[in-house]
């Protein structure tokens, strides 16, 4: 029977996998589609009964909505009225106007602004963004694409203020500064190989070889990779997973650009690596103060009301309320903070940013009425995957994957749990997602093998950095991006092996960690 039940478990996902990739449906009906099939599943196979199926249900539904989707449309929002006052257009001059080395440029653009656009919005937009900026900067459309693929694997776990971090610690009951650290703990060796392999790709020129493409930049380059990596991992550690990205992601384009200014002085660059770059108008202080006005406030509020300003985060504590969905045995709590979420806080910063840079509130309302209607989709999947995941781990179908999966790897288990994390990501296109679907087989795997759950629970976000630079989605984002049709198959040959590579580096990891307690 638990052969038997280990597929019967694994059929909504299978769903997803056959729907998505083969018959081509999109991610909302897919989504619909498994959750219904959990139900099924759950009150035929599991026996659950049908009020519990439906408890389940809208516990998860309740977790998708606050905070998930309130973050996700709060950050999407920020990122659209940016685009509307023309903020965007004058953020993306300031940083191509610092160098015209094209690989300075790629670790600027895809690496350190495609961070901080994962970090703030994600959701595609730190793919799309940086790969349109490269190719208007003369790239060709797949390098641009792939460079930016490359750069948007690692702070996935983190992205639009660390909602698959802190959704996955509150659907599993670990907490989230933890579980962001260790994750961090396993990422960062990723995070300074990275930018490496995008100056590699960024300095692919006819003639020069690995080591010309390297050759004056390679300080800079890995300057990038901790000034990135260990900012991050502080946040995370001492803030929370909301943050990280952002922080590093800050922390890495000031010193890069720092940097690249005065490699770009040396006249000491190869010209071969030359790209022509417009030069654009000066800019005062206070325009490019208005243009970053809207980011430099959710930076300000989410810091403010954080956990390092305890008086401000202790007086906003009891503004929540805690209930129980579930009607079966052992429910989860559900816990709603209705001011200190980073949903309030981001929609905060975005109005009055706004007003700095001189929306009206009749085009604020038209932005987001835009970005709710371009978002609905995207709120679909999350409400299904979650009523979906409170569904198979309150009728036990996620108990029946993780013991056989745990019986046949044995002690090696930690061996497959990125691919695991990997595979979620390729199929849905989202860190979140996988780490709903199969964030509860890690954290039962972790106490079935008596391991750090920490440990476990974090390497299916490990696999999730790989899995997202594979996914068909994000391909799909890439080449809408920089205009291009019918390419996707040659973009796939481009970007495989490093997903393999990484998650064949990511085993290695888990397996030489799952001893430790972080």
């Amino acid at each position: 029977m638990d052969a038997m039940a280990f597929v019967l478990a694994l059929v909504p996902i299978l769903w997803l996998v056959v729907v998505l990739l083969v018959f081509k449906w999109p991610a909302w009906k897919a989504a619909i589609g498994s959750f219904v099939l959990s139900c099924v599943l759950a009150l035929g196979v599991w026996k659950l009964p049908a009020g519990q199926v439906a408890t389940a249900s809208l516990e998860g539904f309740l977790m998708a909505l606050w905070p998930i989707v309130l973050v996700i449309i709060a950050a999407v929002f920020t990122y659209n009225l940016c685009v509307k006052t023309g903020a965007m257009d004058v953020i993306g001059g300031m940083i191509t106007s610092i160098s015209s080395d094209r690989r300075l440029l790629a670790l600027l653009i895809a690496w350190c602004f495609g961070g901080f656009m994962e970090g703030m919005a994600g959701f595609g937009t730190a793919v799309a963004i940086p790969a349109s900026m490269l190719a208007g900067l003369g790239f060709a459309p797949i390098p641009a694409v792939l460079l930016c693929l490359l750069a948007n694997g690692v702070p996935t776990p983190y992205g639009s203020i660390g909602i698959p971090t802190v959704s996955l610690a509150g659907l599993v009951g670990l907490d989230s500064a933890h579980l962001a650290f260790v994750q961090m703990a396993q990422l960062a060796p990723l995070y300074i190989v990275v930018p490496f392999l995008i100056v590699l790709v960024a300095g692919k020129v006819e003639g020069a070889s690995v080591a010309d493409r390297l050759r004056g930049v390679v300080v800079p380059t890995l300057v990038s990779g901790l000034a990135f990596t260990l900012p991050t991992m502080a946040v995370a550690a001492f803030v929370g997973p909301e943050l990280s990205v952002v922080v590093g992601s800050i922390c890495a384009l000031a010193v890069t650009a720092l940097l690249a200014m005065r490699a770009e002085r040396s006249g000491k660059l190869d010209e071969r690596f030359h790209v022509a770059v417009e030069p654009h108008e000066a800019l005062t202080l206070g325009a490019a103060l208005r243009a970053w006005s809207c980011f430099i406030l959710i930076f300000i509020l989410l810091m403010g009301t954080s956990k390092l300003v305890p008086f401000v985060n202790s007086a906003l504590a009891p503004l929540s309320s805690s209930v129980q969905v579930f009607s079966g045995k052992n429910p989860g709590t559900l816990s709603f903070m209705w001011v200190n979420t980073p949903g309030i806080w981001i929609f905060l910063a975005a109005i009055v940013g706004g007003f700095i840079q001189g929306a009206r509130p009749a085009q604020m309302l038209e932005v987001l009425d835009a970005t709710v209607k371009q978002m609905m989709p995207t709120v679909i999947t999350m409400l299904s995957v979650l009523g979906c995941a409170k569904v198979m781990g309150y009728s036990g179908m996620i108990s029946s994957i993780s013991a056989f999966c745990i019986g046949v790897a044995g002690a090696a288990y930690p061996l497959i749990a990125p691919w695991i994390g990997a595979v979620g990501t390729f199929v849905t296109g989202s860190g979140t997602s996988s780490a709903m679907l199969f964030g509860p087989v890690q954290k039962q795997a972790a106490d079935a093998l008596g391991t750090d759950p920490y440990w476990m629970v974090a390497l299916n976000m490990l696999g999730v950095s790989a899995g997202k630079m594979l996914s068909p989605q994000s391909l799909a984002i890439g080449l809408a991006s920089v205009r291009v049709v019918g390419k996707d198959a040659e973009l796939m040959r481009a970007i495989i092996p490093y997903g393999i590579a990484f998650l064949v580096v990511m085993s290695i990891i888990a397996l030489g960690g799952a001893g430790l307690v972080l």
